[in-house]
């Protein structure tokens, strides 16, 4: 079920949309990211996320915007972005790298380690690996992560379950 769309009176005004944006923009990123992998389309996810915020506010003027739909409402537009785009997607990979400064080694092995931890969690399926970010990195219960994903509680819980299980015997294989 969709949330109520409001008025132009009851849209979030510029200070609620800002904290939103400030608060829930890099888990915003992290869900769209595990399911374009494609940072530039992530980056447009976030985009087109936040404006949905903006017109389709589940709460009133004032009130924050629960993490959980924001993250709901992001999964879905990648899934859509993905459905439009899906002849012109390209891996993580064989993206350009970013312009950049001189790294220090410490930033070098913090990289490889998180890309050796991507990499393990490519050999999850896509619900597996958004089950982990959703908990593990954005922090949210049980409960926000059967809103955001439609699941029941129950499922949640198994899938969780067998997604670390998952990640853990993709490790001590890698190891």
């Amino acid at each position: 079920m969709s949330p109520p769309d409001h008025g132009a009176d009851d849209r979030p005004n510029e200070e609620q949309l800002r904290r939103v944006v400030e608060q829930h923009a890099a888990a915003v990123y992290r869900v769209a990211l595990t399911v374009v992998h494609d940072p530039a389309l992530a980056d447009d996810v976030v985009q087109e996320t936040m404006l949905k915020a903006w017109r389709h506010s589940p709460v009133p003027t004032g009130e924050p915007i629960p993490k959980a739909w924001l993250l709901k409402v992001a999964r879905n537009t990648a899934i859509s972005l993905l459905r439009t785009r899906r002849e012109d997607l390209h891996g993580p990979d064989t993206m350009p790298e970013g312009a950049g400064g001189p790294e220090t080694t410490r930033t070098v092995e913090g990289r490889a380690q998180l890309d050796e931890l991507w990499e393990l969690m490519r050999h999850l399926d896509e619900d597996a690996r958004t089950l982990i970010l959703l908990k593990e990195v954005d922090d949210l219960s049980y409960d926000e992560i059967a809103a955001t994903l439609d699941l029941p509680l129950s499922t949640v819980k198994t899938r969780l379950f067998r997604a670390r299980k998952a990640l853990k015997d993709a490790l001590k294989d890698w190891n």
